[in-house]
């Protein structure tokens, strides 16, 4: 049913690849998001909570380099242990905390000279501006749903994203004290398609209705997808996932298992998704003086 769809919203959906460092660990945390490309001049919009990330890497680097800077003139210091952790607390260092995150925007461009990010003043939705002087390798835009048509329950839907971190190109670099992408594995990240039923919709504290709940979850890194039709029009785009308690509990249920009797205690809950609506991402568009295109 949505074979074709996936083709066609594929051409301008791309991923973004993210590694986190965190304080006092050694690991490397690769995460994804998604974004889509509204028009052909380096125009695409994700979620808010996606576009932080971007907006605020150059600070939490800042904060770690000169939080290591400051640190490396005790090295040689008796007190040093006492001297790291006045620092620590000064630059809001403690296991977890994020100290390097950077990103890769998979397929889109030759070389990236800017990032303008313009958000939404009221829900969870971003404007990215790319600015660059090379070549772009997103295809065609996507083309939003038109104005008079609307959705409705029952109405079956697709999400695409990138939920599943699965690259691996990227390392620590001892000399620099950071980490980095290398060239050893190809920028290849399969997309992830999931459908459902739109089941209701959500407003705000006005009663004005800014996004679609969907039967199925979004999964994580999913968020900034675009949600569509079978013929891959744009209903909307991929937010967050709600946890609906269906008040089915079992507590110290006695069951078997294979040949082991046993109690088993279960609290299900349904997970469903929440998309920004078509609508919503429209108005932003159109606030900012921003083209797209709809389905005529």
């Amino acid at each position: 049913m949505f074979v074709e769809a996936i083709e066609r919203v594929s051409e301008f959906t791309r991923p973004i690849h993210i590694i986190t460092r965190l304080y006092h660990q050694s690991d490397i945390l690769p995460g994804a998001a998604t974004m889509f490309f509204v028009n052909e001049n380096g125009y695409a919009v994700t979620c808010r909570h996606v576009a932080e990330i971007i907006v605020n890497a150059a600070a939490i680097q800042q904060n770690y380099t000169l939080f290591a800077a400051e640190l490396r003139k005790y090295q040689r210091d008796p007190q040093l242990r006492l001297h790291q952790k006045r620092l620590e607390q000064k630059h809001g260092m403690a296991l977890g905390t994020i100290i390097t995150q950077k990103m890769d925007f998979i397929n889109c461009f030759d070389s990236l000279t800017h990032i303008d990010v313009t958000y939404h003043q009221k829900y969870d939705l971003a404007l990215l501006r790319f600015r660059t002087d090379g070549k772009s390798y997103y295809g065609r835009p996507a083309e939003f749903l038109s104005d008079d048509q609307t959705v409705k329950p029952g109405k079956i839907l697709c999400r695409l994203g990138y939920p599943f971190s699965e690259f691996n190109n990227f390392r620590y670099n001892a000399d620099l004290d950071d980490i980095e992408w290398t060239g050893a594995a190809p920028h290849v990240t399969p997309a992830f398609p999931i459908d459902g039923i739109v089941t209701r919709f959500i407003g705000d504290e006005t009663g004005q209705a800014y996004a679609i709940e969907m039967s199925t979850p979004g999964l994580v890194g999913q968020s900034g997808g675009p949600m569509f039709d079978s013929e891959g029009v744009v209903y909307g785009m991929q937010q967050s996932t709600r946890h609906l308690h269906l008040g089915f509990d079992m507590v110290n249920r006695d069951v078997w298992i294979g040949t082991q009797r046993a109690k088993v205690s279960n609290h299900p809950f349904l997970h469903v998704g929440v998309c920004i609506s078509g609508t919503i991402i429209k108005d932003f568009l159109r606030q900012h003086g921003v083209k797209f295109y709809q389905k005529k």
